[in-house]
């Protein structure tokens, strides 16, 4: 089995790829999609929408940008998992895509969401390093998905650290513009 992480061996010269590099490249790769996906004129009956708050929609402690459906989300976030005064701060940046067909078509409250994007931190001596990972979530719209409201959840998120896998959780409380 080839490890991408490791090493990757070019014209008789050699590469490193970290992780957190490739997660990044995975991350912007996926923001350039969704970036051409929103321009369709496909999507001409959904607005767009800003959010801030906590939460895997705001990456941490921070805001959102996405395109609003009747009945869906799809949206970019930045924000910051942790602050020290002796490590400073780790932010980071997330996508994601809520849907609340998968319960009842008709209520637009509940949904469910898949997030790509910062879970956590890692410290390393003197310094907080983002973990970037995958997070299945719940988020309870009280206006309904497609009006501006607060919204309540949570997600089980999920990365990778360099002593292995780190799964946890992050409650969700905003309000989408």
């Amino acid at each position: 089995m080839i490890n991408l992480f490791k090493q990757v061996k070019t014209n008789s010269r050699k590469i490193n790829i970290s992780k957190d590099h490739f997660l990044k490249m995975c991350i912007k790769s996926s923001l350039l999609s969704l970036a051409l996906i929103t321009s369709s004129a496909s999507m001409a009956n959904d607005k767009l929408t800003f959010g801030a708050g906590i939460g895997s929609l705001y990456s941490g402690i921070g805001i959102n940008a996405g395109i609003q459906s009747k009945t869906d989300l799809k949206y970019v976030s930045l924000g910051c998992i942790s602050y020290s005064s002796s490590n400073g701060e780790t932010c980071g940046a997330g996508i994601g895509w809520v849907t609340t067909t998968l319960f009842d078509s008709k209520n637009t409250k509940h949904g469910t969401g898949m997030y790509l994007g910062i879970v956590g931190t890692e410290n390393h001596y003197f310094d907080n390093d983002p973990i970037y990972g995958l997070g299945l979530g719940y988020h309870y719209f009280l206006n309904g998905i497609n009006n501006s409201g607060f919204n309540l959840g949570f997600t089980l998120v999920a990365g990778s650290t360099n002593d292995g896998a780190d799964i946890g959780g992050m409650l969700q409380a905003g309000y989408q513009f």
